[in-house]
């Protein structure tokens, strides 16, 4: 999760508990709803976060890539056994 989002959650529950809350005088209220929201928060986070993971799009991008992935390293291999083939080759000087 990206720094700037968890602080305007943070900042939102903060802003959000105080505005709530029925008195100044009662610090502990204050800090339950924040804690409140804070889970909340947390927890939709974690729950879009999930959804996304699982999307159908997301399997097709790691797929993409496992196999692309593959196609590089096979290639590479072939690279590296031309520049050995062609290191043989060329006389020494």
């Amino acid at each position: 999760m990206k720094a700037s989002l968890l602080l305007t959650l943070v900042c939102t529950a903060v802003l959000a508990a105080g505005a709530r809350a029925d008195s100044p005088g009662e610090p502990e209220t204050l800090v339950r709803k924040v804690q409140e929201y804070a889970q909340k928060a947390t927890a939709m986070a974690k729950t879009a976060f999930t959804m996304v993971q699982e999307s159908e799009a997301a399997q097709q991008a790691r797929r993409w890539l496992a196999d692309n992935a593959d196609l590089a390293k096979q290639r590479l291999a072939w690279l590296k056994e031309q520049l050995v083939e062609l290191w043989k080759r060329t006389p020494a000087a």
